[in-house]
């Protein structure tokens, strides 16, 4: 297992404070603010652990970025037992720092059952082994990225991605506004299907943010832009493993005053539409760049 998946689950495996209460660690990397896509998935993992998984599994999330979150801290998780119902359960969790909520989500579990079945196709792309891998992209086109991606796609991750339009961070203006993206853990996961989900919770706020630029031309590696995260959907909708290859496929509809509108479907290597995800986050250009 690589040493940055083995730090995704430690990071995923809450400290239980009290009841209903749970803390989580930080990675040792040195960032500005919290990932996301950490919080996300941690909230999850604190609400999955006041709940009963084996009988139902969580189906969709809805989560509010409040403020940014401090990478020098942990992060404690407060899990509000709101309704244990026949067929559905739901929790709210809210994320604490230095005595404030900096993150707070709902998030509802369904039992299993069988009815009505369809899906919106899978966009017809190369599939991952046609494109470089982490490796091949760091020999052949790394030098001439742009510093902030590059910065980006030399750091050891826990989830392998192999961008479809890989020219887009060169400065590739696409046409169509649209970003695919094949992704997978690097690492072999622990059978349990709420790890791949939560761990699918943690890669759903990769690159996504990113996609409401696309249409301008435009990416949050580019230090004249200002980007934040506002809030984020996601809703599963099918049996996977995240440690297998699925290629997450974006778009954004609308970016209007400072607010970009992204939204994404993520389909096993199959075909299989897994999980649909939808954000809203701040994006601004500065008036001057930072120095």
């Amino acid at each position: 297992m690589s040493a940055a998946v083995a730090e995704l689950l430690q990071i995923l495996d809450l400290e239980t404070l009290e009841h209903n209460l749970f803390r989580g660690s930080q990675p040792k990397l040195s960032l500005q603010r919290v990932f996301g896509g950490q919080v996300i998935a941690q909230s999850l993992v604190a609400a999955s652990r006041t709940v009963d998984t084996k009988d139902r599994l969580p189906h969709s999330l809805h989560a509010y970025f409040l403020i940014g979150g401090d990478p020098r801290i942990p992060i404690v998780y407060e899990v509000d037992r709101i309704r244990d119902g026949r067929s559905f359960t739901t929790r709210t969790v809210k994320a604490i720092q230095h005595g404030q909520a900096i993150f707070s989500m709902l998030v509802s579990f369904h039992t299993e059952e069988q009815a009505f079945d369809h899906q919106m196709t899978m966009p017809d792309v190369p599939g991952p082994d046609a494109l470089p891998s982490d490796s091949e992209i760091r020999k052949t086109v790394l030098a001439s990225m742009p510093d902030n991606v590059r910065r980006f796609f030399e750091r050891e991750r826990p989830i392998e991605m192999r961008p479809v339009e890989l020219e887009r961070y060169m400065g590739k203006r696409i046409e169509n506004g649209r970003f695919n993206i094949w992704i997978r853990c690097a690492s072999k996961l622990p059978d349990d299907p709420a790890i791949h989900q939560c761990v699918l919770a943690y890669a759903s706020d990769m690159a996504l943010l990113d996609a409401s630029l696309i249409p301008h031309g435009r990416s949050v590696f580019d230090k004249r832009i200002m980007a934040a995260s506002l809030d984020h959907a996601l809703w599963l909708h099918r049996p996977f493993r995240a440690d297998e290859w699925m290629l997450y496929a974006q778009d954004s509809p609308n970016n209007f005053g400072a607010r970009g509108f992204s939204r994404g479907m993520i389909f096993s290597a199959d075909g299989k539409l897994i999980a649909s995800v939808a954000q809203e986050g701040m994006t601004r250009e500065r008036r001057e760049p930072p120095a």
